[in-house]
């Protein structure tokens, strides 16, 4: 507990992520984030923070109670790319960061991202901590250990695999987002429903992030590095990504993962994999978030297919994470004009 505070970190929900000696926990609640100081590695004499100039001038900050310095980045997505990594690797340098010493990335998903890939190369690698102040972050971003950077050709192409510490998600720092923000992380959520049929409607917020979180966290311990069932948790994504990389429309990521998880629906029932009724609990989640279930006006089919090709997934060819009998597999081999019929069918 802090004294200015009166936050405990026991009064959080707890989530275990199991992955042996990499194991660590994530604890979702109000204020979590003033706990800082109990879960920074003993070793650690310093400590950089990164985060962005949006979630200082919220008035979220840390104290992780020992010697740092905060690195403030820019605002947005475009933040992700090799040049802010060697930036930033830099200025820890120049500063004196040590192998022993730990980052903590204070903000959304493209701060847990930047920052955690900057700790995963600095001295082949370094602790970190995030502290997830967005919804998005704290049920998808912050939890399993993936770090990374875009490049101009595509999303998250390059990166690393690099468990933090631990993660706390402050629920309070939600109070803070604009609408848009709030709506990108409903987008992810609505893909839980579907991933372990989770009953997340009779659950209060910090319960629901934490289900999320524990839904995550059994598919990351069963499938640390996606040779497999961890794949399941893209599901919504190939379209997701294809409508970020064109660039043109207006869309959070969470928004665009909701208008995916409808063509992932709709996609499965032209295949043959899934009924009409699943197809309609599908828009019925996604709607009832008050999230689109088209695509945007506008929308280039030919331009969106030829981008699932880029997708990461696509080692064998285009592939998409479907629903079916056995629940959400990949699926290879479907023809481009089945893809092209089934985004007219979301228009």
């Amino acid at each position: 507990m802090t004294a200015e505070t009166g936050v405990e970190l026991e009064s959080a929900i707890q989530v275990p992520v199991d992955l042996g000696e990499r194991s660590y926990d994530v604890w979702v609640g109000p204020g979590v984030r003033h706990c800082l100081p109990e879960v920074i590695p003993r070793e650690a004499s310093r400590v950089a923070v990164v985060t962005q100039a949006a979630v200082a001038d919220a008035g979220i900050t840390v104290d992780p109670g020992i010697e740092h310095r905060v690195f403030i980045t820019d605002n947005g997505e475009h933040i992700k790319t090799l040049g802010a990594v060697e930036d930033l690797c830099r200025e820890f340098a120049q500063w004196g960061l040590t192998r022993r010493d730990a980052v903590v990335a204070v903000g959304g998903g493209a701060v847990t991202d930047l920052g955690g890939f900057a700790a995963a190369v600095y001295h082949r690698g370094i602790r970190v901590v995030f502290v997830s102040t967005t919804l998005l972050g704290q049920i998808d971003a912050s939890v399993g250990g993936k770090t990374g950077v875009n490049l101009p050709e595509g999303k998250n192409l390059v990166g690393a695999y690099w468990q933090p510490t631990a993660v706390l998600c402050d629920t309070e720092a939600l109070d803070t987002l604009p609408p848009e923000e709030m709506r990108s992380g409903l987008g992810e959520m609505a893909k839980y429903h579907f991933i372990a049929d989770a009953d997340l409607d009779s659950l209060n917020l910090p319960e629901r992030i934490a289900r999320c979180v524990e839904i995550k966290a059994e598919v990351v311990a069963a499938d640390e590095r996606e040779s497999g069932r961890r794949a399941v948790l893209n599901y919504g994504h190939t379209l997701a990504h294809a409508l970020e990389a064109h660039g043109q429309y207006d869309l959070r990521h969470g928004e665009a993962v909701a208008v995916g998880l409808v063509y992932a629906a709709e996609l499965a029932h032209r295949a043959g994999r899934i009924d009409a009724h699943r197809v309609a609990e599908h828009r019925q989640v996604v709607g009832g978030y008050e999230l689109s279930t088209s695509l945007p006006e506008g929308a280039d089919a030919d331009a969106l297919v030829s981008l699932f090709n880029r997708d990461k997934k696509a080692v064998d060819g285009v592939t998409f994470m479907l629903d079916g009998p056995e629940g959400i597999q990949p699926v290879t081999g479907l023809e481009s004009s089945l893809l092209r019929e089934t985004l007219e069918a979301i228009r």
